[in-house]
């Protein structure tokens, strides 16, 4: 994929026909995974199980396990590896999944979950139905009561990160949530509010909204940074311009809430995102203006809403949007960036769109996996999860396909296991 989508990008039509075949191949491979999937395995009765016989694919971007035993001990990896060398107590239960893949479940890093505490666990309850274990919402939490749900541990439900409330220009009749900020003094005091509160990462917005709005100069987004840095917290950033994410960089920022989206990144974009090694890329890839097949949602949504999504139609515009970031995202991709899952909004099942885009727009099936776990883990200072290994959380997730084959296998969810139980759907 990696060596036809430099020069496909620039050609439209071709495009159009490749991604409605992708699509088609993507559709008829479920086809056929649901149709010689397995019958559902038991599952353990005990904490200390063990998995064994499935593919594993470790989230590290190392090469899968082909038929390996993973051994889990109250909510705990004990063990992982090739089936017949890894030590299995003899007091543990063992569960043949022959014929399944696991994968770390995934971890989104940019959403906008619900403000009130019984809409929030159930958003978060939801993730994990999708196989997400974790999420942060981006600026929109004013509520302290909400922030302090982050260090709550209630069965079922994803972990919950927060930026707190935002920063932006005045946004009247569009979000009262966020701090206005008009001067230096008002964007670090800002800041200072946020820091106090503890919050997991400062989030700027830096965009006109098409004119709508003034704009956050560099003046005011470098306090902001600097303050945030002087308080030991990192800033990400909603962009539009490229013009703008050159200034972030300049100013120090720490990630990118979305990718360019105004044009094409040029050759010294690319030159100062690898100077700045440690920035992070949450790409955010927008509807891609062509129908998709969602009927993998199937009983998971209402009827209503899978009618709504199976009857959209092509949209040229909204393709071409797609398509420059889409062409940003392999370039920065190529150029070694970093790169993390997210996907705004507030939708459970949109990971499994995300890592679909990120695949169609050149990124390897590996790649798209390890940005939607161990690198999202990390970016969000998790160090406990985000890949199966010893001493890791049983977080994981037991597919019917192999998504190494075809990315769109991670929709086809036969169990979730979160700190190692396994999870109702």
């Amino acid at each position: 994929m990696q060596t036809i989508t430099h020069t496909i990008f620039r050609h439209p039509i071709i495009l159009v026909f490749l991604f409605s075949l992708l699509g088609a191949c993507s559709s008829e491979e479920q086809s056929q995974s649901a149709e010689t999937a397995t019958a559902t395995p038991s599952v353990p009765t005990t904490t200390l199980y063990a998995l064994e016989g499935a593919r594993i694919i470790s989230g590290d971007g190392s090469g899968p396990i082909e038929s390996g035993t993973i051994v889990v001990d109250n909510g705990l990896i004990i063990g992982v590896g090739a089936s017949g060398t890894v030590d299995v107590p003899a007091s543990a239960e063992r569960v043949d999944v022959s014929g399944t893949t696991l994968m770390p479940m995934m971890v989104d890093t940019h959403v906008h979950l619900s403000t009130t505490r019984e809409a929030l666990i159930q958003d978060l309850r939801n993730r994990v139905t999708f196989g997400v274990s974790a999420a942060m919402s981006l600026g929109m939490d004013g509520d302290d009561a909400i922030l302090a749900m982050r260090e709550e541990e209630v069965p079922g439900v994803a972990r919950f990160f927060s930026a707190g409330r935002g920063i932006t220009r005045n946004e009247p009749g569009r979000t009262e949530v966020p701090h206005w900020v008009n001067t230096p003094a008002e964007a670090r005091a800002a800041v200072q509010a946020e820091a106090a509160r503890g919050v997991d990462i400062i989030k700027i917005w830096v965009d006109d909204r098409n004119g709508q709005y003034e704009k956050m100069t560099p003046e005011l987004y470098g306090a902001v940074i600097d303050e945030a840095h002087q308080n030991g917290i990192r800033v990400t950033a909603h962009i539009f311009n490229l013009s703008d994410a050159k200034g972030l960089l300049e100013a120090g920022i720490d990630s990118f809430a979305h990718g360019v989206r105004d044009m094409d990144v040029d050759s010294e974009f690319v030159a100062m995102v690898q100077a700045r090694p440690d920035t992070v890329l949450v790409p955010n890839m927008p509807y891609r203006g062509e129908p998709t097949d969602y009927s993998w949602l199937e009983g998971l949504v209402s009827a209503d809403q899978l009618q709504q999504l199976q009857s959209q139609e092509a949209n040229p515009q909204a393709f071409e949007a797609w398509a420059i970031q889409a062409r940003n995202l392999y370039k920065l991709n190529l150029a070694g960036v970093t790169i993390v899952l997210g996907t705004d909004g507030n939708t459970p099942y949109a990971a499994h769109v995300e890592i679909e885009d990120m695949v169609i727009a050149g990124m390897t099936t590996m790649q798209a996996i390890v940005a939607a776990t161990s690198a999202g883990a990390e970016f969000l200072g998790m160090d406990d999860t985000g890949t199966l290994a010893a001493g890791m959380r049983a977080d994981f997730i037991v597919l019917e396909a192999n998504p190494l084959e075809d990315i769109t296998n991670t929709r086809m969810i036969r169990d979730v296991y979160l700190a190692g139980e396994r999870v109702e759907r």
